[in-house]
């Protein structure tokens, strides 16, 4: 039986605590283009800081997103290098 998948609304903040990490590659393949979609310009995405797994396996995915202008670690008070700032197009 084919589970249908879940539907999470999108917002300009995604935080990816509930993803297992095996997930997290495709996961946020598909937010950046909903959220482009949906015509957002700027997104917080929440990795955490731990080890920095996540943090490169979103990074990663950005660097390889053509419509991905720019991305960087958040402010201080917007969870540092355990968030990432993103510009889309």
């Amino acid at each position: 039986m084919d589970e249908e998948p879940i539907r999470i609304p999108v917002t300009d903040v995604f935080d990816l605590h509930s993803v297992p990490p095996r997930d997290v590659k495709p996961i946020v393949e598909e937010y950046l283009v909903e959220a482009q979609r949906l015509g957002f310009k700027a997104l917080r995405i929440i990795h955490g800081r731990g080890i920095g797994v996540q943090r490169e396996i979103v990074r990663s995915v950005l660097a390889k997103t053509p419509f991905v202008v720019s991305f960087s670690d958040a402010p201080l008070e917007a969870g540092g290098w355990g968030a990432t700032i993103v510009t889309l197009l």
